[in-house]
């Protein structure tokens, strides 16, 4: 399962469009955001695709956590987001 990525210039819509057919799929899905930007977008991703799957009858959970990633030879500090059912 690949990590879904998320920029400040993410369309909200599209990535949570992405969880839900990753949690549809596996069941659980990780979300990886760097900068404030980004996280906001994947955290209001994170809430429309609770709305998505909510209708099809499936109620998530999203744990946050930092991870450190390397990205051109230096340590970055993300937020990931763990998104999976309840």
């Amino acid at each position: 399962m690949d990590i879904i990525k998320v920029s400040a210039n993410s369309r909200t819509s599209a990535v949570a469009g992405a969880i839900a057919g990753v949690i549809r799929e596996h069941k659980r899905a990780e979300v990886q955001a760097i900068g404030a930007g980004a996280v906001n977008q994947a955290v209001k991703a994170w809430v429309l695709a609770t709305g998505y799957l909510k209708a099809e009858g499936l109620e998530v959970v999203c744990v946050p956590e930092f991870v450190e990633v390397q990205i051109e030879d230096k340590v970055r500090t993300a937020v990931k987001l763990v998104v999976e059912p309840r």
